[in-house]
């Protein structure tokens, strides 16, 4: 896996109607009410509070200060400066494909449906594979969040059943516990 040092410049990037960038302060209050939204997180074991999305958002601020690369805040020009975050990250779990890069997102629900999601990642694995040399990206979700599948394979990600995993920070009899994984291959790409 290769990958910028956290001693370079934090990276923006921009497509055609948002701009991913490095975190403010002001973006707390959005992220704190982002994952109190129970539309959000359904397919996330429970929404957080206020501590814990703080907590979060310091552990996104520690990685990118550590990878170089991590989950920017995305802004939809012009209309929000905060819709929700999307990005690359370093799984802390293991499992049969860590060590990974992955790609997520979580946008607010007034952000969904407009394709904000797939732009947003498009520009994120685009920097992965070219600025930063990674060879592959994972994403992972529960089967039934299909906006996130669709993500997933709106970017040119697949899966093959046969890696579908049970998530160990969930435990065994956890609604949640099964998640689907798909991959992109830079040469795929």
């Amino acid at each position: 896996m290769k990958a910028t040092t956290g001693d370079q410049a934090p990276i923006t990037l921009t497509t055609a109607r948002l701009r991913l960038r490095p975190w403010r302060l002001e973006d707390l209050a959005p992220f704190r009410a982002l994952n109190a939204d129970a539309r959000v997180m359904e397919h996330f074991p429970k929404v957080l509070t206020e501590q814990e999305s703080d907590r979060q958002a310091a552990g996104i601020a520690d990685h990118m200060q550590k990878h170089g690369f991590g989950s920017w805040a995305v802004e939809v020009i012009g209309v929000a400066d905060f819709a929700g975050f999307v990005g690359l990250s370093i799984p802390t779990f293991e499992a049969h494909f860590t060590p990974c890069v992955e790609v997520g997102w979580r946008l607010a629900f007034d952000h969904w449906g407009h394709g904000y999601a797939t732009e947003a990642a498009r520009a994120a694995v685009d920097c992965g594979f070219g600025r930063l040399g990674l060879e592959e990206i994972v994403a992972f979700t529960v089967p039934a969040n299909w906006r996130s599948i669709r993500v997933m394979e709106h970017l040119g990600m697949t899966r093959s059943a046969a890696e579908d995993f049970n998530h160990p920070r969930l435990p065994a009899g956890h609604p949640l516990r099964r998640h689907v994984l798909y991959r992109l291959r830079r040469q795929s790409h």
